[in-house]
This record gives C-alpha cells, structure tokens and sequence, in this order.
C-alpha cells in the first residue's frame, strides 16, 4: 500500500540538484510521483511500505542531508577541508555537484551549503577554501622571490596540491555515483594535467580562481533566494490572544479558526481574518505591495503581515496559520519551478550533451595535433587542458532558472504571482488581453440604483422577493440586492443559479426567479413596457434584472457597477504595448457599450460560460484571460495565460495561471511587462554564456589564452549570468517603458 512521505532535504542549491534527487529517488521500486521543492527543501513522493529507508538512503549517497518533514536534517559541509572529518549522516561526501544520478549528464558547481546562510563569506566552507588557498598561493610566490625558481616550482605544487584536495575528493565520490562529468572532475583532471607539464604556478593560480569563483557564485545565488525567505518573516511569531475580555500572549503560528486577536496600532497583523471591532488604516504593502494604507472597518478581511497603521482592531482568525495568504504565496513561488519553461527544457536537453562533446574536443586537441602533425606534445596537453576548463555549461544552465527565479520574487513583493517559468514564457507571448467586467475592470460592488415594480407591487415587495432568491449567492449582483433588502427577504428552497441568464428559488412555495431581462421575455416573466424601461436603464451603463413569478412579472433593480479608477489608464498602457483588449460579459449589449466605450475597449456582451470559451478559442494561444478565477473558470483555463484577480482568494492561488493580489486592473500590464523583461534577461543571458564559451573555445585552441583564463570563462560567466539576473529583484514593473 503506497502512502505520500515528505521530508526535509538540505544541500540542495539548484535547479540541477532537484533533478538530480527526483531522478535518483524515481528510479526506486515502489516510488511514483517524485516532486522535490528546491526553496522549501523538501521532498515528497508516493513509497510503498518499506521504501522509506531506501529513499533517505539513495539521497544520502547523493551527498545530501535527509530527514522526515518536522525534524531536523543533517547539514553537510560543501568543501570540506583536509583532514577535517566528515558528517557521517550524509556520508562522507565532501560537497556535491551538478551532475545528475544515473544517465543525465553531470555539470555544475557546489553552490552554497545552507549551514553558512547569513555568515560571512569568509566564515563559510567556500571562503576559508579561498583564503588557504589564497595563502597558499602567496606563499610560493614568496619563496619563488626570496629563493629560486626550482624552490618555488615545487612550493607552487604543494599549495596546487593542497588546494585541489577537496575538490578532487568531491571528483572522486561523483565517480563513484557514476557521474564523470562535473566541473570538480575536470578541475582536478586540469590541475594534475598541468603538474605533469611543468605548469605548477599556474595550475596553483587556477585553484585559487576557482574557488574566488565559487565564493562569488554562492553569493550570488544566495541573494537570489533572499526575497522568498523574507516574506515569513513578515508574519508576526506572537500574537495577542483575547479570551474573556483578558488578553495574553502566544505563539502566532499556534492560532486557531475563530480566535480573537487585538492588534495594536504599529503591530503585524498575526492571522489571515476579519476585523471584529475597530476602524484603521492597514499597511498591505508587505504582502501585495499597495504603498498606500487601506481604510478598513468591522467586516473587512485582513492578512496575515500587514501592519496596523492607527487604531487598535479586535481580528476574528479565519485562516490556520500554515494557510495564511503569505504561506500561500511561499509555497506557490517555492513549487513554481515544476512549470519549466520551454527554453529552460531545451537548455537542459542541450547541456546534456555539450559538457561530454566538450571532453571530447578537448581530447582530440591534445592527441591529433602530435600524432598527424609531429607538433609538441607539452604545447597541445596545455591547450587541451584549458578546454576541458570551459566545458561546464554551468551559466548556460542557471540562465534561466536564475531569472525566472528572481522574476517571481519580484513580482510576489509587487502582488504579481506567476506559476513558473511556462507561464512567464506564455505571458510575454501576449498579444490579446481578455478581460471580464464585474470584479475586472468594474469594482466588484454594484448598487441598486433604481427600483421599477410593476402594476400591484410594492418596492418592498419586489425586493423581498428578489432576496429570497438570492439568498446563499456570493455573485456581486446578489450581494448588492441583499444589502439593499437589508433582511427582508421572504424564505427560500431549492435555489440555484442559472449560468450567464440569473437564478432561480422556490420562495414562500411557488417558484421565483431574478434572470437578466432578455432571459424572463423568454418567460414571460416581463412585459413590454418593462421592456422598454429596461432598455433605457441600460443606455445609462446600469445592469437591469427581471423578478417575476411563473407568468407573473414583478419588476425590474437596475444596478450600476463603476469602472475601476485604473481601468481606462491599464487598457492604454496595453494599447502602447501593442496588446489590443477586450471584454467579455454576460451583461447586456448596452450596458456593456456604456462601460467598454468608456474604457477605450471592444466588448463582447450577453455571453455565456461557453460562449467566452469559444472567444478565448478564436483569439489564440497568445490570449490573456483576466477574470475572477471561479465563474470565468473555462475561460482562464483555455486561455494561454489565465490571470485572476482577488485579494489572496483561493481560487487566485491555486487554480490560475497567474494571479493579481492588489486589484489593479493596471498590473496587467505590469506582468506582461514582467515577463517581457524576464525574457529579454533570459536572452541576454543564453547569449553571454554560449558568446563567453565560444570565444574561450576557440582562443584556447588556438594558444591565446591559458588555463587561468579558461577557469575565469567558466566561473566568471556564470558569476555574470547570475548577477544579471539578480537585476530583476529591482525590476519595477509598473514603470511604463518608451
């Protein structure tokens, strides 16, 4: 019987390393669905009674610390210096590298070991590499300057020696994994070689280079992680917990569903709830990024990480604290890299084939020239050597996932949420933006303008009867009417909606209905008098519905739903991107008109669920569709990208595409944006690695440069590539372009 296991897995530091874990562990008998989370290093899989030891066994001979979800893993040393021992829980592994487990072809660096997160670089196992080596490396040149050559020769050996000590040994334990193909074996193959031929100084300079190397790559994708791992810290670790009037404090994350919590004014909000008791200003910009305080009162929802800006609020919690809206967000960003993009995908394929043509290359450069022209074995040994230096595509590979990484940071500190690199890839693609109105470009929060009762009925009555209906309905329209009926709606059974036409209720035992005008002629739910004052309401931009019994017309509620302040500003801001819009409605043709003409937009009106499926359809792949993420749910699903709008919701989280937390219909923009400047630093950065290696390629093969130089081509381009990347954590996407 397989059960779902999860556990905490460390030393993962890349892309590389996941699938390297996920293609080692799948290979287990009785394991399936193999997903590992690289920024919450974790591990989760599906195991048959029995497995689980062989699954924690099969990552520690990966070089990893494993532990089950809620203890502590071990934490393994990425260099491990000599003669210091080594942990014997995660095997005696001195660090681990970018190769893959089984038949995917290695590569890579070790990046940093998670122990030495928020120590200084010199504090950490990479940097003390650098300074014993760099030590060492003075050294012989000082004994080289104070005594001869042949002294010197044999000083700058010892400190080549030394110094390659533990990558080699990190070389050797690959092997033995079956993994030749790493950036530590070629290192330790270039080292040697270059002993062998008198080079000792400068195989002692490239020991130092790489490890200055690896120091800047480790600092370089730590910062990269940073922004996640800063938003759990925005959640409050105490709250204030109010049990009968008398407060007292206690753990945040050990509050429950229907607690009390006072927060004072400057305080965390600790819980995902609504406000009880208090009207303040609320800080939202840690979780969506509004700079701008929100006023909010008694009935409003508030999340967990803002801050009370005024007043003391009494919050009702509504959320467990593991599923607060900031948890929410970790965990989407965190397992947004399973959504690959398509040009990491080929990357990756590319790279499995790149490093061992590289190796080959190399060799024949070292035996050819000697063999078919007599030229000097010593020279071509050299230059092979060097070209072995730059076969890691270690900046090809990161290229992507290092952006994409640092793009979704970005946009989860502005309220933008994207589910990986697909639909990065999909977003910047956009030509057509799809939107729908009520809860899009329109508020949200319709009010009843007019009343119209027909002949006999009062107001009240015609109210009663369209709330009963109503009654249970989370659509704006509805809400808007109950508000308006202010509790006197008549009782009601067997209600149910009446996709893109309105509902229907058995209220007070006979059948009602509240349907779009158009829908109740179909009826004879309205008269034509009705008709005409339907008609007349909608030339105003107001949404008109039809109450009416079984041939028994009751009366017209006009409501009218305000465009967002931001509407008309988002859909120019699209138009100067080349994006063209439209909106798409289940309302009536002129209401829609009114709305979308001022707007700026075309508009599709009196559609259904299905019809918006058949636009979506027809506009192509490249079609963004924006809507509420529940009544437009075909609709964002057939989309290329679906973007839902709402503050934290659910259904925004986990169900689309992408999400915008802050309600503007002007982040539109800004994710295409987003995602255009993603991919534009996703070129710029396959163009320096591949521009970097091939120069290097063919300047080493032709004697220009030496191994030195080779080792700076392959760490410095993947230092360049990754900082470049870092760029997008201060990308501001609201900023419109020229």
């Amino acid at each position: 019987m397989a059960e779902r296991r999860e556990w905490t897995v460390t030393g993962m530091d890349c892309a590389v390393c996941t699938a390297k874990v996920v293609r080692a562990v799948e290979r287990l008998p009785g394991v399936s669905d193999v997903k590992v989370a690289l920024m919450a290093e974790r591990l989760s899989l599906n195991v048959e009674d029995g497995g689980a030891a062989a699954v924690e066994d099969t990552v520690r001979k990966l070089g990893y610390g494993i532990a089950p979800k809620g203890q502590e893993a071990p934490r393994k040393k990425a260099f491990v210096m000599p003669g210091e021992p080594t942990n014997a829980e995660v095997g005696d592994h001195a660090g681990h590298d970018h190769g893959p487990a089984g038949n995917h072809s290695g590569h890579g660096h070790s990046h940093d070991d998670p122990a030495d997160r928020g120590k200084p670089w010199h504090r950490t196992g990479k940097g003390r590499l650098v300074i014993l080596t760099g030590a060492l490396l003075g050294a012989a040149w000082g004994v080289e300057l104070l005594t001869s050559a042949e002294l010197g020769y044999w000083a700058f050996l010892l400190a080549c020696l030394i110094g390659v000590a533990p990558v080699a040994k990190r070389a050797f334990e690959a092997l033995r994994m079956g993994q030749p193909f790493t950036i530590e074996s070629l290192m330790t193959i270039a080292a040697i070689g270059a002993l062998f031929i008198g080079a000792a100084e400068e195989a002692a300079l490239v020991v130092f280079l790489f490890a200055v190397g690896e120091v800047l790559e480790g600092v370089a994708t730590g910062k990269a992680r940073e922004g996640i791992r800063a938003l759990a810290n925005l959640v409050p670790k105490t709250a204030l917990l109010e049990v009968d009037g008398q407060t007292r404090t206690v753990p945040a994350d050990a509050l429950a569903i229907g607690q009390i919590v006072l927060v004072r004014p400057g305080d965390r909000i600790p819980a995902d709830g609504t406000i009880k008791e208090g009207t303040s200003g609320i800080d939202e910009s840690p979780v969506t990024g509004e700079s701008v305080p929100l006023a909010k009162t008694a009935g409003d929802a508030v999340f967990a990480g803002s801050i009370n800006t005024e007043a003391a609020l009494r919050i009702r919690v509504t959320r467990e604290p593991s599923d607060n809206t900031i948890a929410r967000i970790i965990r989407l960003v965190e397992e947004a890299e399973e959504a690959r993009a398509p040009t990491e995908r080929f990357i990756d394929r590319f790279s499995r084939w790149y490093m061992p043509a590289v190796v080959v290359v190399a060799a024949l450069v070292i035996v050819v020239p000697p063999l078919a022209m007599d030229a000097d074995w010593g020279t071509w040994v050299y230059r092979g050597l060097a070209l072995l230096l730059i076969g890691c595509p270690c900046a090809l590979v990161i290229s992507v996932p290092a952006a994409i990484a640092s793009a979704l940071s970005s946009g989860a500190r502005r309220g933008l949420l994207m589910k990986g690199g697909a639909v990065i890839e999909a977003a910047a693609k956009t030509t057509h933006v799809a939107f729908d109105k009520t809860g899009t470009l329109t508020r949200g929060k319709p009010v009843v303008t007019d009343l119209v009762p027909a002949s006999g009925v009062s107001e009240a009555d015609l109210m009663a009867v369209a709330a009963g209906v109503e009654t249970g309905s989370s659509h704006p329209l509805a809400q808007a009417i109950l508000i308006r009926a202010a509790g006197s709606a008549l009782p009601s059974t067997n209600a149910r909606a009446l996709p893109g036409k309105g509902a229907e209720a058995v209220v007070e035992g006979a059948m009602a209905w509240v349907t779009s005008p158009r829908h109740a002629a179909e009826l004879e739910g309205i008269d034509g008098f009705a008709l005409r004052r339907a008609a007349a309401l909608e030339e105003e931009g107001k949404t008109v519905v039809a109450v009416f019994r079984a041939r028994q017309p009751l009366g017209l509620i006009a409501l009218r739903d305000e465009p967002r302040e931001d509407a008309a500003d988002a859909v120019r801001q699209l138009k100067a991107m080349g994006v063209s819009s439209v909106m798409l409605t289940g309302d009536n043709a002129r209401t829609a008109a009114a709305i979308a003409g001022g707007l700026g937009l075309d508009h599709r009106a009196e559609m259904m669920p299905e019809d918006k499926l058949s636009v979506i359809r027809e506009l192509g792949p490249q079609v963004m569709m924006i809507g509420d993420g529940i009544n437009d749910a075909p609709a964002l699903k057939q989309a290329g990208v679906g973007v839902a709008m709402g503050s934290g919701t659910d259904v925004a989280l986990e169900t689309a595409d992408a999400a915008i937390l802050r309600d503007r219909v002007t982040d539109a923009p800004a994710l295409i944006r987003l995602a255009r400047a993603t991919m534009g630093n996703i070129r710029q950065n396959v163009a320096l690695a591949l521009g970097l290696k091939a120069v290097f390629l063919v300047t080493s093969v032709l004697g220009i440069t030496g191994l030195w130089i080779a080792i700076l081509a392959d760490t410095g381009a993947t230092v360049l590539v990754t900082l470049n990347a870092l760029r997008l954590l201060g990308y501001n996407p609201a900023k419109e372009r020229k």
